[in-house]
């Protein structure tokens, strides 16, 4: 269970650590980023085919990866989040290290930003979860 559980954490972590490096927004599902396309020298009719079709693969690995974690016991969900919740932390920490003072003010701006819109998504999933019991 435990090889499992670092696998999810592996596999749920990477696509983030991967955008978050230098170079470019690389996504998951193979060696497959920006650079590789703009070699490729694509139409803009290919660009956004090629967009909609990375975007499917990001959809089915997260619909993937939902599959597995609900089938592990409540506690180790928690663990799981609680374990991901810190390694977020670690990485935004050390992001945030590597900025001047005005990207910084900028980073927290932008992470408040995301922060609040979060919180509003979760209460909408609440919202929506309710009256789906209602109805």
């Amino acid at each position: 269970m435990r090889k499992t559980m670092t696998a999810l954490l592996l596999a749920m972590t990477l696509p983030t650590l991967a955008m978050a490096a230098p170079g470019g927004d690389h996504r998951p599902g193979g060696d497959h980023g920006p650079r590789f396309f703009q070699q490729l020298d694509l139409s803009k009719d290919q660009q956004r085919q090629v967009h909609k079709l990375m975007g499917e693969q990001r959809k089915n690995d997260r619909e993937l990866t939902q599959r597995y974690l609900d089938k592990l016991p409540a506690a180790d969900k928690q663990a799981l989040e609680t374990e991901r919740k810190a390694s977020r932390e670690k990485q935004q920490t050390a992001i945030r290290a590597l900025l001047t003072p005005e990207q910084q003010k900028t980073f927290d701006e932008q992470a408040a930003k995301m922060k609040e819109r979060k919180a509003d998504r979760q209460a909408f999933e609440a919202w929506k979860a309710e009256h789906k019991k209602a109805g």
